[in-house]
Order: C-alpha cells, then structure tokens, then sequence
C-alpha cells in the first residue's frame, strides 16, 4: 500500500537543524538494502533512517571500482554490497559511451556514488513516497522508497554537463549524450540530461527520482555540491585529460577549411573570355591594318591592282624597290637564299626528294609486273600475322583498363586486397512508398510529437521485411549445385554466427516480424512499441538493449551495428524518422583470384536481378543494382549498337567501292566501275587491323574493347585515303608514248607514295610515341593502332598497287567488274583523261573562289575567331565520365542512379590503411594513432575526425572507426569485457557466468593504464575474436577482425585500416575530389607521424579511386600525348619533305587548331575528357595528318610562281582526294552513328567523330591552303627543277598549266 509523505516545511526543518548534532546530521541515510520487486527485475530499495553501516569486505572491490572516495576508515555507507552491484549493473551503458573521457565519467559516478552510497544522503535526498513490503524469506515487514527528490548544485550540473557534452560515440557518429539524453544531443542539456537519467520511464531507472537544482540551502535541505573535473583535467595519476575529440577545449581553435579559389575575373567577368576577346580584336586589328599597308603599296607600285599580292611582280629598277617587293613576295623562306638559286638544304632536300620517289617508281613497276608473287607473298604475311589471334587475350577488367600497373591507386589497391581481402560485391535496393502517408507518433507519457516517413509505416516495414526475405531465399543454378546468398555473403562472426550481412532498418529488429511486433502497454496506452526502439537504436546501433521497456537489441543478426545513414534515406540533417526511402546493403563476398566462386556469386546475383525485376507490389517503388549490373548493360547496349556499326561501316564500304570508279558511259558501266578493287581495299585496311591484333597477341599484349571499336575507324580513314589518291591520280593521268602499264603505275607510285608515305608514318611514330602513356587503355590503343596503320600502308603499296594493276588490265580488255571472266565488245572511241566531277569543282570553283584576294583574309580571321573561342573555353571543359552515360536508355540501373543522388546520405566507404611496420604496442606508437584519452591532438583518427567536421570539404562524412580506442575501452578493469579463466589465462567472454573468470588486467593505477609491450598483444587477439554480447557491446570480431592484422605468432601487429565513410557523391568532380582530398588526409597523418623517412606510411584506400585516379593527371597526359604526337609529326614531316622545316611547322600549327578546336567542340557538346575522349584525341591527331599532309607537300612540290597559284595547284589536286577519301566516306558512317541506342556512341562517338572531320576538313581544305598562301614556304629551286623534268610530258605538267 503506497503512503504519501508530505514535504518538511521549512520551520520543521530548521528545529531539527538545532536539535540535532552537526555530525549526526551529516551521516544520515535514507536507505540501505534493496526490497520489493519494482519492474521487470529491478528492485525499490528498503527505507533506513539510521547512520551509514560498515561494508562486508566482499564489497570492497566494487566500491574501489565505483566510488573510492568513500574507501577510507571503516567503510561505513548506506548501501549494501547487491546495490553496489546493482549500480555497476546500471552504469555499464555509460561506461560504454562516456568512459572515454575519464573527468565526464568520474563526474558522472560522482552522482550516482552520492546518491546509492552516500553516509550524507540525508543532507540531499528527501524521500517523498513509499509502500510496504513483506520479505517472502523473513516475513520481515520492510518500506520500499518508490520515490525521492534529489537535491544537486546547479554548478555540480554544468560542469557535469559541460565535461561530457563533446564526448563521441563513434559507433554510432553522435554525440553520447545523444544516446543518454532522450533526445538529440543538440537539444540536450544539464537539466534534462539529469531529469531523464532519473525518469523510470526510461526503462532504466527502477523508480522516479526528482532532481532539484540549487547551489544554495533550500527546504532545509543542503545539495550535493561534490568537486567535479573539468574534461581538460586529469582525474588522477593514471589518466590524462580527455581527448580533443571528446573536449572541445583540448583542441586549440577548430580547423577551418581554405577558402576557395577566387575565380579569375577581369572588369567582372571571366578572365579567358576578356583575354582572347582581347586577343581576337588585336588580331583583327593588325592583321587587317597590314593588309590595307600592303593594299596600298601594290597600288602605287604596280600595275594591276588585281595582281595577287604575294604574286610575281614587275620589279622596278629602284633596288630598294625591287628588295621591298621581294620581302613580300618571299617572307619567312625555307633558306636564306637569294630568289633563283638553290642553298646546300635545297639540294639535299631535292636529293632526298629523289630518292624516294624513285624507289617508289620502281618498286610500282616491280609490283605491277609481278602481281601474283606479291599478292602471294602478302597474303602469307597476313596469314602469319592473323594466327597470332589464337593467343588473344581480351581485357574486360576495368581496373586494367583504366589503371596503371604501376599507378598509385592500383598499387594501394593490390596491398588492400592482399592484406584484407578484395572489396566485397554489392547488392543494393532503395525503396520507396509513394502510396502511404507520413504518420506522426506520439511518446508516452509525454514528449514532443515525432513525424516518421512514408517507408516507416508499421505495414510497409513488414512488406519490406517479406521482400527481404524472399531475397534472402533465392536460390541459382552453378554447375548443377544450388546457389544461395548464405553460400557467397559477407557473415563476420562465421563460423560462429553464419547470419549473412544485412544492411537494413529490419535488422534494428532482428529482421522479425515478432519482434516489430513487440510492444508493451496496457488497455489504454502503448508505453512502447516499434517507433521506440528505431529512435533509440538510430542514436545507439551498437546497443544491445534500447533502454525502452522493450529491452530489445539494437545490433544486426550477423552481429555488427546498422548505421542509419547507411539505411535510411530522404532525411534531412539527422531526423532519421523523416526517411522517405529505405535502403537494403546485401554485402557479398568477391573473389578476384577465383573464378570458380566468383562466378558463382554472379549465378546469384543473375537470379537476384531477375527475381527484383519481376517483383510485384502495388505499395512499393524499388529502385535496385547489383555488383554485375553495370557490365551486364553495358553488354546488352554493345549487344543492341553491333547493327549500328555494321550499317556505319556497310554505309561507308559501299560508298568505297562505288566511288573509286569513274563511270564514261552506261554501256561501260561494268567496266569502268571498281568495286572489285574497292572492296579489295577494304579488305586489305581490316586485315591490316587483324595483323596488329595478332603481332601484339604474339607478345602477349591484351586488347580491349576501345581498341576494336576505334581502330578500324581510324585505318579506314587513313588507308582510303591513299587508295582514293593513287585510284584518282591515275585515273587523272595520261599513258605517255610508250609507257607500259607497269611503268605508269610506277611513276604514279613515284608521284604519290611520298605523300601517304609521310602520312603514314608521321602518323605510325605519332601513336607509337603515344604508346609512352601511363594511361593503359590509352597505351593499348596507341600501340594497336600505330603497328595497324604501318601494316595498311604496306599492303597498299605492295598488295594493293599490284591488284590496281590487274583491274587496270581487266579495265582495258573490257571485261567487267567481279565477273572479269565476261568481256563486251571493244570500244572504239579513244581514251579521254579521266576527271571527275568533284575533280572539276575543286580546279574550277573551289580553288580559285577560296584564294581570291578578298575570301583570303575572312577565312582567317573567322579561324582565329573560333581559335579564340576554343582556346577561351578549353579550361571548362569538365573531367570525368558519368557512369549513367554508359547505360542504355531503358536500363533499370538508370532509375537506380536517379535514387542514388536522390536518397542516399553516404557515400563509399573510405578506409584510412596504416602499413605494416608501426609499433603499437608502445605509448609513443599508441598516442600517434588512438583518438582517446591521453591521445595526440594531431594523431591518425583525430585528424580523419577533424576532416569529417569539414565534410563539406573534405568529402569525408564520419568519423572514423578506431579498432585501437575500442580495445582500451574494452580491456579497462572497470568494463566487464575481458575476462580470463584464472587457472588457463584463456579468454572468457562476459556473457560466462563462472567465478574462476577473472578481469584481465587488475583494478590498479597501473591497470588502468594502456596495456603496453606484451601486454598489449596478449589481450588483442582476444578482443578480435570476442563476439558483442548484452554484457559487453565492444567485442571486436564483427567489426575489426578483417581490419587488424596479427603476424609472427602473435607478436606483431601488421597493416590495420580505420574505416570511414565519404560523403554522397552525385558527379564525376566529387569523386574525384573526395579521393584528392582523402590523399591531402592521408599525407598530413603521415607527415605528422613523422613517417616521411620510414618504409611505411598512411594511405586512403576506397573502391571508385582505382577508376578515377586517371582524373588526376588527365589533364598532363593529354597535354603530354597530344605534344608528343605533335612532335612527332612535326619531326618525321619536316624530314620527309627535305628538311623543310617552316612547311612543318604551318602543318603541326593547323593539327594544333584542329585539337584545340575540338575541345571547344567538347565544351559545346557537352563531351567531358576521359579516357575514352582521350583517345579520340589522339586519333583526331592522326587522322588531321592526312587532311593536312598532302596538301602541304603538294605545295612544296609544285613549281608556280607565286604562294597563291602554289596552294591552288596543291588544293585543285589533291583536295577532291581528301575530300571523297575521308570526309565523304566518314560522314555516311558517322551519321548512321547518331542512331545508336547507346549514350556513350551517341557522345563520344558520332559527337566526337562528326567533330573530327569537319574540323579536319575545314582547316585542311580551306584554312590551310589560305594559309600557305600567305606564309608558305618559297620555292626550294632544286626540287622545282627535278620535278619540272620528272614530270614533263605528264598529267602535272598539264596541271602546272591550268
């Protein structure tokens, strides 16, 4: 029966003040004893007025372990020794979050020590209810106090507060308080921090104190006004202050991030833009003032103002004149010759000039007159290169593709794996429930209304909870062996727990239908229920008991905590119940050296992917990936592109073996056409491809998937190229008197073939330098194509040349075209030269209409304009590749992206490796790494703590994981975790009921401290191996048993890693920002270790920096592949045109443009730099060599008079060869490419492929040719007279006359 006492007045008070001694006042009790039964366990204690009783000596190691300010004299208390035991019971929850910082706990043992143990009790406590009870062993009637007020300083509970309101609970990335407060730390504070310690109905205490604050005397009663510690104090000898991470005022001011980069700005506005703008208008301003100068001086001077002005002109006798004039009509000469004579280059270039083109001549003849052992002789060539396939080796790895074997990332990749295993496959699920609305839920008995999402509905989380397990029991087919997720899951605490890893708000409850069932209450209201336990367990996922009345755990099945930002998402800041989306993590195993297993997982992962695409509930939106999605799609889009590129390249084979004939009448139709020979070239530029492929598989160089894709492109423009300029030429020429047939085919060869030749092999040294990339998939591609490219010029002036002497035999028997074996009836007319009419327009229009004195300067002010554009924008073109760009358009791993950036709020794991070689077991070693008491403001975790507090910057977004801080919280005497049986020294874990179990270490100011030395690695392996129980949550085998590596018998520590999380990454940038800024982490922890002279160090490690550490130096090795391509070029051009150096550096300048064009295409279109946009650059660098290449040596050869009549005869012969050789053929191809199915075709394909040849086109077809009009090289006088008698008599000495 409850009797309530009424509350002593103030008079009542002050008379027994008087009338009792002092001393009796002062040791007083209130209780002593527990009594009756007063929830679930927990017991009232008995009321005793009388003075404090002497302690059994069997509790004198409790009250040295809890309170030993009261172990003196006697040991007379008011308690006996099961409340003392009762009290350890109780603070083992605190002791688990707040023993980190010993002045927080020792403040906080203080108050519980006062008022359990206290022999003043009387001076603060008043006890305000109580009933009876009858002791059922006694009869014995005795008083249970059912509720008291306590009376506590104000000062006592601030400073108490303000001690422990920065100490971490790393499990669970809060503040402790947040866990013990009720609420969230924030709002906590040293009133309502005490008021719910003290509050039954948070299921810990057994009845209701009421705290009262006051640091003065009040109702007669005197509060407890104890010393406290402050967290920056030591508590005694044995420890130090707290940490920085847990006290603030330790740290020193807060790390603040640099400001970020002002942007370049001039008069407001971007500084690129305002300097080429500046640039342009400057141009335009000289370029057109000399113009007008030199306007001016042809009009006084000479006769026509008509005259081209860099044309021949009528000296005058003046000598200043006459040397005025030739300054313009020769400036910037390939010698310093006077006009008319020919310097020591001039010859030797001419010689060269000679030499080449009669070994070309007769090796043309030999061809012609011998074309069945040549093409013999090539096929066998062929045939040994092509069996070099049966040794291909294909690489689909991307790790291969994208990263260096000698790289960083691949480096720290391999030392991850080898030391903790490769990084498991992931299976993920995000789900939504459009259909359901918010709730609110309203705590009892009283509280602030809490809204929860969508997704926590009670009904959907068991719908979810049915789809989860159905997940769990799909089964796969490998090998006729069944394949279930039991079989390949990440299980930690296997093989004594074999409960697969489940990332999943269900596992707060066990993954139960029960126990999200289980709620307590009575008829009239719910004391507690599921939304109880997911707020608790949101604060505290390593708990294993939520406080509540329900007492459930919060810990997974498989043993390990479940984050919330790990499973919740759609929250803002950390209002976890506002979640509008779940998220289910099924971690599987990954096995990179096993493909038996590995493919096993992947069986699974097949029927995982089929079973969610087929999952049907109405309530549900599920959006899902698993870890062979990606490569499944990317499959199934090359798969659907393979018609695409076939039509492309059908499209553009067709055109081929039409267009190389030129048809003189109808009835001639079947004679006169070359598709025989058209598709003979064909064949020869993929069997040039095959030949590569097979000579590198001979070596054991692996191809990828880039270099199938792109290389034909690029061997089909060059190669055409040359066929359609040997085909026309002849086709433009005329049989001398005489003249065999082989002997034509020879001079033409002569003619042309040092033209393709310095294509060819600027462009074969060009890749080959290109292969000195570190990027691997840039090297693979530089070398496959350069040996392609080689190969294909070969079989055109061997195989090809002897085959176009055949077709040209059939062509004059009259036999026609495929069926060589039918001849028609001789035609009788005479041969006419052959030109066609693209031919025509270029000689008659294009030519002469470019070159006009007035187009001349537009063309190039209109290039430099969009050169100006380009180069404003070159530094915004984005890096990266944006994986959803690799998808199809109806792929399901599209809507998973989408809900990616939408919901989740943490990104990839981060782990922080600390090498092999550090010595923990000393102090020194210990404080350079731990984030607790006694630690280095400056050590590992606190700096990894210090970066998540700059997430936003960082890119990191939690604190880390210490395995080193949770094993001295584990091993403290005061925690019950480490225990050993006394007679074997073998662990006994604390759920062991059993008294020859004794602490590990001793309750001493020795035992306190850190275990060092030998200590420290006796006790390690036990910590790594004890599973989380009720009795102690800091066992360390789920979490940290991969992550600590235990070497030489026990003896060593190894390679350990502190694991972290990033923050959401959503685009390319962040992803590479976060591994940058991870690195800056990592290289500050080393140098502040002072491991900059050792053979370890400290290196960030996640799973995405192996793909995208290419972004780091993207930018260096594009500069560094496209200069040395430049290089090269500019080095094979300026030696194959006769040491003509200013005629190489006019063709490199205009390559130049080309790509730095290309990158302003980039920025327009939208095109990021990578891997894949890389070599397209470099192949848009091959392929501008043949836009620009013949028409350059044209020039140099031909022997005008003038700049202009130079670059018209060069562009009237040889720009309708590059015109329908490449930009014709590629532009049917490329169109059909803008039908693929594919974004990443759509992008890096025909954007980037319709970019490279207009481009190409444009500057070298139109700008180029103005350009050498104006500063090509003058006549090199030997070589004009050597061809002037090669050529007498042929089709160019007509030309020269046109």
């Amino acid at each position: 029966m409850r009797t309530p006492r009424p509350r002593p007045g103030l008079l009542l008070a002050a008379g027994l003040a008087l009338l009792l001694p002092v001393q009796v006042f002062s040791q007083s009790c209130i209780w002593y004893g527990e009594c009756g039964e007063a929830s679930e366990g927990k017991r009232f204690n008995c009321e005793y007025s009388g003075p404090p009783k002497p302690l059994p000596k069997d509790g004198y190691d409790l009250v040295q372990e809890l309170c030993p300010g009261f172990f003196f004299d006697n040991v007379s208390l008011c308690c006996d020794v099961q409340q003392l035991q009762t009290l350890k019971n109780n603070l083992q929850l605190p002791l688990q979050f707040l023993s980190r910082c010993p002045s927080c706990f020792y403040n906080l043992l203080n108050l519980f020590c006062e008022l359990t143990c206290s022999p003043r009790q009387s001076q603060f406590l008043n006890v305000t209810s109580t009933s009876n009870y009858t002791d059922p062993v006694t009869n014995e009637t005795k008083i249970n106090v059912e509720e008291l007020q306590y009376y506590i300083g104000q000062n006592f509970a601030n400073a108490m507060y303000n001690a422990c309101r920065d100490v971490e609970a790393p499990s669970s990335n809060d503040k402790a308080l947040g866990l013990l407060c009720g609420k969230d730390a924030k709002d906590c504070n040293a009133t309502n921090w005490i008021q719910y310690m003290f509050d039954k109905d948070n299921g810990q205490a057994p009845f209701t104190i009421t705290p009262i604050f006051s640091d003065i005397r009040i109702y007669g009663m005197e509060p407890m006004k104890n010393a406290t510690k402050g967290c920056n104090e030591s508590v005694d000898d044995a420890t130090g202050p707290c940490s920085c991470q847990d006290c603030s005022i330790t740290c020193g001011p807060k790390p603040q991030p640099p400001p970020p980069p002002a942007p370049w700005l001039i008069l407001g506005l971007d500084a690129m833009y305002v300097i080429m703008w500046i640039f342009y208008m400057g141009f335009l301003l000289v370029f057109f003032g000399m113009f007008f100068i030199i306007w001016c001086y042809r009009k006084r001077y000479f006769v026509s103002e008509y005259t081209p002005i860099d044309g021949n002109i009528a000296f005058s006798v003046n000598a200043s004149d006459r040397g005025m004039a030739w300054l313009l009509t020769s400036n910037l000469p390939s010698s310093h010759a006077l006009p008319g004579e020919a310097s020591c280059c001039d010859q030797l270039g001419a010689k060269f000039e000679s030499c080449l083109t009669q070994g070309f001549t007769q090796w043309g003849s030999f061809c012609v007159r011998n074309p069945v052992p040549v093409i013999f002789c090539s096929l066998i060539v062929i045939a040994v290169c092509c069996s070099g396939l049966v040794f291909m080796k294909l690489t689909t790895n991307p790790v291969d593709l994208w990263s260096a074997p000698n790289s960083q990332a691949h480096l720290e990749k391999e030392y991850f794996d080898t030391h903790f295993g490769p990084f498991f496959r992931t299976e993920q699920l995000i789900i939504r429930a459009p259909n359901t609305s918010q709730h609110t839920y309203q705590p009892y008995p009283s509280g602030s209304d809490v809204p929860f999402g969508p997704p926590l509905d009670k009904e959907i989380l068991h719908q979810v909870l049915d789809l989860q397990t159905a997940i769990e029991q799909i089964t796969a087919s490998y090998n006729n062996e069944t394949v279930t997720l039991q079989d390949i899951c990440l299980a930690p605490l296997s093989p004594y727990n074999n409960n697969c890893t489940i990332l999943s708000v269900l596992n707060y409850f066990q993954n139960s239908h029960s126990v999200l069932d289980h709620e307590k209450g009575d008829d009239f209201y719910v004391y507690a229920d599921y939304h109880t336990h997911f707020l608790y367990c949101t604060r505290a996922p390593a708990s294993l008991n939520d406080t509540s009345v329900l007492h459930d755990s919060c810990l997974g099945t498989f043993g390990g905590p479940v984050f919330p930002w790990l499973v919740l998402g759609g929250y803002d800041e950390q209002n976890y119940n506002n979640a509008t989306a779940l998220v289910i993590t099924l971690p599987v195993n990954n096995y990179y050296n096993n493909t038996e297993k590995l493919q096993r997982a992947q069986a699974w992962e097949k029927e995982f992917i089929s079973f969610v695409k087929n999952y049907k509930n109405p309530n549900l939106t599920i959006s899902f990936s698993a870890e062979r999605s990606i490569e499944d799609e990317i499959n199934r889009e090359s798969n659907g592109d393979v018609v695409t590129v076939l039509i492309s390249y059908a499209v553009m084979f067709l055109y081929i073996s039409m267009a190389l004939g030129h048809i003189r009448s109808c009835r001639r139709f079947l004679v006169d056409s070359k598709i025989s020979l058209g598709i003979a070239g064909i064949l020869m530029v993929l069997s040039s491809v095959v030949c590569s492929l097979g000579l590198f598989s001979y070596v054991g160089i692996p191809l990828t998937l880039i270099v199938i894709e792109v290389i034909p492109f690029l061997v089909l423009a060059v190669g055409v190229d040359n066929i359609f300029i040997l085909v026309q030429t002849f086709q433009r020429d005329e049989r001398l008197q005489g003249e065999t047939v082989d002997k034509q085919l020879g001079r033409i060869l002569g003619e042309v073939a040092p033209s393709m030749f310095l294509s060819s092999f600027s462009e074969t040294v060009a890749f080959f330098l290109g292969a000195l990339s570190p990027m691997p998939a840039v090297r693979t591609f530089s070398l496959f194509a350069g040996m392609a490219v080689f190969i294909d010029f070969l079989l055109q002036i061997t195989c090809f040349v002897s085959l176009l002497g055949l077709d040209i035999k059939r062509q004059e028997k009259n036999k026609l075209d495929v069926l060589c074996c039918i001849r028609i009836a001789e035609d009788r007319t005479s041969p006419q030269l052959s030109e066609s009419y693209l031919f025509r327009f270029f000689k008659n229009v294009f030519s002469p209409f470019l070159l006009k004195d007035w187009m001349r300067p537009i063309v190039i002010s209109v290039f430099v304009g969009i050169l100006s554009f380009s180069i404003a924008v070159l530094n915004k073109v984005e890096i990266g590749l944006d994986q959803s760009l690799s998808m199809p358009d109806d792929s399901y791993v599209l809507d998973y992206f989408k809900s990616l950036n939408q919901y989740l709020h943490a990104g990839p794991p981060v782990y922080f490796v600390l090498e092999e070689g550090h010595d923990y077991t000393s102090l020194k070693g210990q404080n350079m790494v731990c984030g607790g008491m006694g630690c280095n403001n400056n050590s590992l975790v606190q700096q990894i703590f210090n970066a998540a507090e700059l997430q936003n910057y960082t890119k990191i977004g939690f604190a880390p994981s210490s395995w080193i801080d949770d094993y001295f919280d584990w091993i403290k005497p005061q925690s019950s975790c480490c225990r050993i049986y006394n007679m074997t020294d073998q662990f006994c874990n604390a759920s062991v009921v059993d008294p020859s179990c004794i602490r590990c270490r001793p309750l001493t100011p020795e035992g306190k401290r850190r275990p060092q030395g030998k200590d420290f690695m006796k006790f390690l392996p036990m910590f790594l191996s004890d599973n989380p129980n009720p009795k102690c949550g800091k066992g360390g085998h789920a979490s940290y048993s991969s992550g600590v590596i235990i070497k030489n018998s026990s003896t060593e520590v190894g390679a350990t890693y502190f694991m972290t999380y990033h923050t959401v990454l959503h685009t390319s940038s962040d992803y590479i920002d976060a591994m940058r800024k991870a690195r800056m982490v990592a290289t500050n922890i080393t140098e502040s270790m002072g491991l900059q002279d050792k053979n370890y160090r400290v290196f960030p490690y996640s799973i995405f920096y192996v793909f995208y550490e290419q972004y780091l130096t993207i930018v260096g090795d594009t500069i560094f592949n496209l200069g040395i391509s430049l290089g090269a070029i500019f080095l094979v051009t300026a030696i194959l045109l006769g040491c003509d150096l200013w005629s190489a550096v006019i063709m490199c300048v205009t390559i130049a443009m080309i790509l730095v064009n290309m990158f302003g295409v980039m920025w327009l279109w939208d095109i990021s730099l990578n891997a894949v946009s890389l070599v397209n650059l470099v192949m848009s660098c091959g392929i501008s060599v043949e836009f620009c290449s013949h028409i350059t040596r044209a020039f140099t050869v031909s022997t005008k008079g003038s700049r202009v009549a130079r670059a018209e005869e060069a562009l009237s012969h040889m720009g309708s060869c590059v015109f329908s050789g490449i930009t014709l053929t590629k532009f049917g191809g490329i169109v059909v490419l803008a039908f693929a199915r594919s974004q990443i075709f759509q992008i890096f394909y025909f954007r980037m492929y319709l970019a490279m040849v207009l481009l190409g086109a444009t500057h070298g077809l139109i700008f180029l040719p103005v350009l050498l009009s104006y500063l090509g090289p003058s006549i090199n006088k030997a070589k004009s007279h050597a061809a002037q008698e090669r050529n007498r008599g042929t089709e160019r000495e007509r030309l020269l006359n046109f």
